[in-house]
């Protein structure tokens, strides 16, 4: 049992014999399985009624050579009975199904740790090609951890042999021995996973009924041996009501568009250039096409970007998704979208940098590529969701000010959104009311012309004109416009009124104020010390900032989802704090934003390693900026 977790401050933990949480590891090489055993066990979680958080970590190369470091596959599952915000720090039980993955996974296994491996992979060529000397599970280097060799490989093929498929195949179902092992452990239910299987492999149901033996296998593996302690039950949380189902950020955003575009009535058009880790939300919306969608793969990111572009000309709602560098190939694109103001939602999915940099680690930046990474003055809306369930609502506040204000829109997802999951409660019909989008089909001129860069005194947004409405006929193009008519212009004058009105625009965007957790002084005061942040890093502050107030230590919090403009109390907000401290994957680019927007220090927390932060980790790089000798040293009390 761990000793530390992210538990909620004044939540009451029910009482129980079970623990209240537990992290799972399932780690082996890439043709192994785990995102799949790791996704259905987290399945399996969600519908028993878990609070869950998940990180599936995946290799760089496509097919890294069998049993290599480099091809270490992983997926961790944090469950808990009790609300949680981060996949946790390190597992409680790692699964290891051969030498590379107990080698590249073992370092994060606390003391007393429960290991699982397979015995079956321990061959000395296995070893020798990880860097072994001797094998680990003959000498005390494993001693500090509770170890189980168990011969999944032998026992699953025994086991399939009555079926008669190959060996090869027989194999491959290994996964399902794990999974079906530590579903015992843990008293997850098995109905639906049996079930799932056999809906999975329908087509082959000789490879279905391997699976379901395979699984039932390792289950019955972990009731008969007296190796293991158990089983336990991880009890469901305690949420507010709802529906509820799990979902990964690049779903969630996927589910927010589509929802977006049945509340504005407006048909939803995808142009992208599959990049990981963007490409599912392109998977996921080709699915959805009864729903007014058209996904288009794009030969590259710029025909992905000009594709929607023209798709937004015509009256829908376009969209284009992208990762790493591709967010700058379709940067001179964006430009154009920032010229002729039509709604464009631009979704990048950060991931290590720079040039190809780590296409399957997290990273945060883009941000200020996002805002500036253009020529010319090109703003742009920037919006960021914190977590996977809230990449939905994210989704749909950035088509709503796309629309509103004719502009387009960038939403900075990355890696550890993408791919990590957690329980989403679905939302009412209610709050998503449709407002279908009015175009001009009249002529709005003094005299009876069309003026399609006339603006709305309210928000600066020109008309959305279909082409071919009678009367209306109208280009666009990446030249300067001439004020209200369109026309190309190089006059001077005109120029410098377009590009402050297109800021002006921006500028005038309604956003929330930024909301502060700020639990009262000793004094009844304010708290000395804000730790503010934006995107994935939600979570761990969370986690980081609930552990601190367990040491009696005063700290607030707040979280960023409008990156551009930022809320209009931003400024009054950092006032209030003696210190504002900023966690960051990247070298410090917020902190440097709002140094120069406001002109005060603020204190940078930085992490650009291609994981996100720990909750213990970032605990540990906080604490001496809120700890109560920092006020003694600055001199400052409240």
């Amino acid at each position: 049992m761990p000793t530390t977790d992210d538990r909620v401050d004044d939540r009451t933990v029910r009482p129980g014999a079970g623990p209240h949480r537990v992290v799972i590891r399932f780690a082996g090489d890439s043709g192994d399985g785990m995102q799949l055993t790791g996704d259905r066990f987290t399945a399996e979680a969600a519908a028993f009624g878990n609070d869950l958080a998940t990180f599936p970590s995946f290799p760089a190369e496509i097919r890294a050579p069998h049993g290599t470091l480099a091809g270490v596959s992983s997926f961790q599952l944090h469950f808990a009975d009790h609300d949680i915000l981060t996949p946790g720090d390190r597992p409680d039980v790692l699964v290891a199904m051969n030498p590379a993955a107990l080698k590249a996974n073992v370092g994060d296994l606390p003391a007393g740790g429960v290991l699982i491996v397979d015995t079956d992979e321990f061959t000395p060529r296995n070893l020798t090609k990880v860097g072994y000397d001797g094998d680990p599970l003959e000498d005390d280097s494993l001693a500090s951890y509770t170890v189980h060799r168990v011969a999944m490989t032998a026992l699953t093929t025994a086991a399939l042999a009555p079926l008669g498929i190959g060996k090869k195949d027989a194999e491959r179902s290994k996964n399902m021995f794990a999974l079906g092992l530590l579903s015992w452990m843990y008293s997850r239910p098995t109905e639906g996973t049996e079930r799932w299987l056999r809906e999975k492999f329908a087509k082959r149901p000789e490879i279905a009924e391997a699976n379901v033996v395979a699984f039932r296998t390792g289950h019955a593996y972990g009731e008969t041996t007296e190796s293991f302690a158990g089983p336990v039950a991880v009890a469901p949380a305690v949420l507010p009501d709802g529906t509820y189902r799990q979902v990964t950020g690049n779903t969630a955003l996927a589910y927010g568009i589509v929802a977006a575009g049945q509340r504005f009535g407006l048909p939803v058009f995808l142009g992208s250039y599959p990049i990981t880790p963007a490409s599912d939300i392109l998977h996921e919306l080709a699915r959805l096409k009864r729903f007014g969608v058209t996904t288009f793969q794009a030969e590259d990111e710029i025909a992905g970007i000009g594709s929607a572009i023209g798709a937004a000309y015509g009256g829908a709602l376009g969209v284009t998704t992208t990762s790493g560098p591709g967010i700058s190939l379709k940067s001179e694109a964006l430009g154009l979208a920032v010229m002729i103001e039509l709604p464009l939602l631009v979704i990048d999915v950060q991931r290590g940098g720079p040039s190809t940099g780590l296409p399957t680690k997290t990273e945060q930046s883009d941000l200020l590529q996002a805002l500036f990474g253009r020529n010319g003055e090109a703003p742009v809306p920037v919006v960021a969701p914190s977590s996977p369930a809230d990449a939905f609502d994210a989704a749909l506040d950035a088509v709503r000010i796309a629309v509103t204000y004719r502009t387009p829109v960038l939403v900075l997802s990355d890696g550890a959104i993408a791919n990590g999951s957690e329980p989403w409660r679905l939302p009412r019909a209610a709050d998503l009311a449709r407002t279908p989008v009015i175009f001009q089909t009249e002529p709005n001129g003094p005299d009876g012309e069309f003026l399609p860069y006339a603006r709305d005194p309210a928000t600066l947004a020109r008309p959305w004109t279909v082409p071919g409405t009678p009367g209306l006929e109208h280009r666009v193009g990446g030249l300067e416009k001439a004020d209200g008519t369109g026309n190309i212009s190089y006059e001077p004058d005109n120029h410098e009124r377009m590009v402050r009105l297109r800021q002006a625009k921006i500028d005038g965007i309604e956003v929330p104020d930024l909301e502060v957790d700020d639990p009262a002084g000793p004094d009844g005061g304010t708290a000395d010390v804000l730790v503010l942040g934006w995107g994935s890093t939600y979570g761990p502050i969370g986690a980081a900032v609930r552990r601190l107030r367990r040491e009696g230590l005063t700290v607030a919090r707040a979280h960023l989802r409008h990156l551009n403009p930022l809320p209009a109390n931003t400024e009054a907000v950092l006032e209030r704090y003696r210190t504002v401290v900023v966690p960051e994957m990247n070298l410090g680019q917020l902190a440097f934003l709002l140094q120069g927007r406001f002109a005060r220090p603020v204190t940078s927390v930085t992490k650009v390693a291609g994981m996100p932060f720990g909750a213990e980790e970032l605990q540990e790089l906080l604490r001496p900026h809120v700890s109560p000798s920092a006020s003694d040293l600055i001199g400052v009390r409240r």
